[in-house]
């Protein structure tokens, strides 16, 4: 085996096995369920309170730079927002063609089921770039699209999103396990 073939591997067994599948059937519902005051969200454009919020289309990001200490808690949809554009799609737009994009000019998505496309879009294009790379192209210096890391060899950005993807969609697993079990707590006090 190829250490592309490992590279993707890596990430492809979580998706398949462990990921992927327990975000089928999100709802709008948990989508957006802030599960705590002053949460981070996506929102329709011109509601909320975060100092900032980005996006192209009717539905905006909230954020703040600098990032506020403690950071807020994000909601399901927000940490969507941020796999699908700060993860991949930039990084699919610095290195594999995808058209450009960014926090600004993203038109996010107003239900769980359009992210979800969007999610599978943009990891679909990730994988088929990290493929498209061979061998030799692991080794490749990452440019100028990854700041401080530009000498770094592709690899180590493809190590570094594997990480991202697994640890920010784990993180909407857990808000999946925890709307569900808050709301059958309410559910079941209301019967």
């Amino acid at each position: 085996m190829t250490w592309n073939a490992l590279l993707r591997e890596q990430i492809d067994w979580h998706w398949t096995h462990q990921l992927r599948g327990r975000l089928d059937g999100l709802t709008d519902a948990e989508y957006f369920w802030e599960p705590g005051p002053g949460c981070w969200n996506v929102r329709p454009r011109g509601t909320g309170s975060a100092p900032v919020q980005a996006g192209s289309g009717a539905m905006t990001i909230d954020f703040a730079i600098p990032e506020p200490d403690p950071p807020p808690l994000t909601t399901i949809a927000w940490r969507l927002g941020h796999v699908i554009v700060g993860v991949l799609a930039m990084r699919n737009a610095s290195h594999f063609g995808r058209a450009p994009t960014d926090y600004d000019s993203f038109d996010y998505a107003p239900t769980a089921a359009d992210a979800l496309a969007q999610l599978d879009t943009e990891y679909a294009t990730w994988l088929a770039g990290v493929e498209s790379l061979g061998e030799a192209g692991l080794d490749r210096p990452c440019g100028a699209a990854e700041g401080p890391y530009a000498d770094h060899p592709l690899a180590t950005l493809v190590l570094h999103i594997n990480r991202e993807l697994i640890h920010h969609l784990a993180e909407v697993c857990l808000l999946r396990d925890l709307y569900a079990h808050t709301h059958q707590a309410i559910r079941q006090e209301a019967s």
